[in-house]
């Protein structure tokens, strides 16, 4: 168990890997098989799904945080199916058939995956990419199909990920709820057959994307993952959505952004957040082309250099050429035709008017500060920190309460009474030491987010604090606050939980009460530690 231990992400994960293996000799065949499952999933990296529309810039985008062009952006086979983008000492993509089979292939020339596999993708259930990328030793990142696509097989695909994890959590009965679902009801209910099932059902966390409007379908999506990761930390503890092609925004559109384009994306992405809250941690602008181009070697030092020509002609020519893109191409000038459409690939017209005012600035700036820049201008480095401060930093937790929900279900699913009790026991026991408050407090704030536990808003806004940050200024919302006042706020709002569990909460209310209250004790501790 050592050697397992080593491999998991934290302490949970550890405490639940020994749940698993101590309950193995006491329940079913069948039951044991799943907790070997589960097992594996712990110890492998935290998968987070990257969803959203059809031509939403998914790919663009799981490009841009890999670092390297490997996922296919224009329409092909590829773009209909599941891709799995995960740590490998070779690089390698393999095709899995929904009868199990797999078939190795390379990647092209220029390192990505082939538009087209030269099989029956019908029978196909989602592709495997092993990358020697060191993003990847922690974070396994997976492509999905577009939703609100017109082949109804991508959109299946996506929904199957997003709707495959169907779990119980570990507390569901004293929560007020119970309603596990067996694996194989899970699969019938979704059409997805088990092999398929098994390699893309352990999303565990999504980034979602979406353009200028939220539509109805986003809304849908996000719900239906809410719902299926029920007790699985839906909502704010795993959830991001970005606001992509955020340079496409019209700023006049947008009151307040004073006519300046990412200070409209900005302003619509707080609005956004709104829409989708609690669904999600938070809606981040970005512009994913721009990061693509600059994080995987799309931008060169001759690109450099036909900016710097640009940035030489006369200002009205500069003027005339950036109304709009057929303008850039069109109009004549000494930089090729060619090179500018090269240009406007890579960058769009927003990304080329960033590159000649940073060149304006520093007319001598050399092609590596320029492609820094450009990366700066495309947010792509607030999309990384919060990735790492919602998941990557909660990896344990998500992972450990994932494995507790998959347990409860799959005891559930025995159909044997005793099993489900002797689970459940077990269960209890590791959930009331104090160092498994992380999870109490993860499956409090889903309870909340997803509806399960109702709450007046203000309370659902403090509760879903704690999610939001590591920062415990920012959970506790007062942000930039002396440690004193900290202090004082943690331990009065503790006592105020205390009291509200105690008299006026429902059953519900008070078990969400009692973890609030000692997650603010807890910070006070902390921050009494630190004087």
């Amino acid at each position: 168990m050592k050697t397992q231990a080593q491999q998991l992400a934290g302490p949970l994960s550890a405490a639940v890997a020994n749940l698993c293996v101590g309950l193995q000799p006491q329940v079913s065949p069948a039951t044991a098989a799943g907790f070997r499952e589960v097992l594996r999933r712990l110890s492998a990296p935290l998968q987070v799904a990257v969803a959203g529309r059809i031509k939403s810039g998914k790919s663009t985008l799981v490009n841009a945080l890999i670092g390297r062009r490997v996922a296919p952006t224009d329409v092909g086979e590829c773009t209909r199916l599941v891709t799995r983008f995960q740590y490998g000492t070779v690089d390698r993509i393999e095709v899995v058939f929904t009868d199990g089979r797999k078939q190795v292939l390379p990647f092209q020339p220029n390192g990505s995956i082939p538009p087209d596999l030269g099989v029956d993708i019908d029978k196909v259930s989602h592709v495997e990419a092993y990358l020697t990328n060191a993003v990847l030793r922690d974070l396994t990142v997976i492509d999905t199909p577009g939703l609100g696509s017109l082949d109804a097989a991508s959109v299946a695909r996506t929904e199957a990920l997003l709707g495959t994890l169907s779990h119980t959590g570990p507390d569901s009965d004293s929560a007020g709820t119970d309603s596990a679902v067996s694996d194989s009801a899970v699969s019938d209910s979704v059409g997805l057959d088990p092999v398929s099932r098994n390699a893309v059902a352990g999303a565990e966390a999504v980034l979602y994307v979406v353009t200028q409007g939220v539509r109805a379908d986003d809304q849908q999506a996000l719900a239906a993952f809410t719902a299926a990761t029920a007790s699985r930390e839906a909502g704010p503890v795993n959830a991001i959505a970005v606001l992509n092609k955020a340079d496409t925004i019209a700023a006049e559109t947008v009151e307040g952004s004073n006519g300046d384009t990412w200070q409209a994306a900005v302003l619509l992405a707080e609005r956004q957040a709104h829409t989708l809250k609690p669904r999600v941690a938070d809606v981040l602008p970005v512009i994913g082309l721009v990061a693509e181009s600059t994080e995987t070697g799309g931008f060169t030092s001759a690109d450099a250099d036909a900016l710097r020509r640009l940035a030489d002609l006369d200002e009205a020519t500069r003027e005339t050429m950036m109304i709009s893109a057929d303008l850039f191409v069109s109009w004549e000038c000494d930089v090729p035709v060619g090179t500018r459409t090269r240009l406007l690939e890579k960058l769009d017209l927003y990304g080329i008017g960033k590159a000649l005012e940073a060149i304006d600035g520093e007319p001598n700036i050399t092609a590596g500060a320029l492609r820094r820049k450009l990366l700066d201008a495309s947010g792509l480095d607030g999309v990384r920190a919060k990735l790492n401060a919602v998941f990557r930093s909660r990896a344990d937790g998500i992972k450990a309460a994932a494995a507790l929900a998959s347990v409860t279900s799959l005891a559930a699913a025995s159909g044997d009474p005793n099993e489900r009790q002797r689970v459940h026991d077990a269960i209890e026991v590791l959930l009331a030491k104090p160092e498994a408050h992380q999870l109490r407090l993860l499956e409090a704030l889903t309870l909340v987010a997803s509806g399960a536990v109702a709450m007046p808003t203000d309370l659902v806004e403090e509760v879903l604090r704690f999610g939001s940050s590591p920062d415990l200024s920012e959970q506790l919302g007062l942000r930039g606050r002396p440690p004193q006042e900290l202090m004082a706020y943690a331990l009065e709002r503790a006592g105020w939980w205390r009291s509200f569990a105690s008299f006026g909460a429902t059953p519900a209310q008070s078990r969400v009460a009692h973890v609030v209250h000692r997650a603010y004790f807890l910070i006070w501790q902390q921050l009494r530690g630190r004087r």
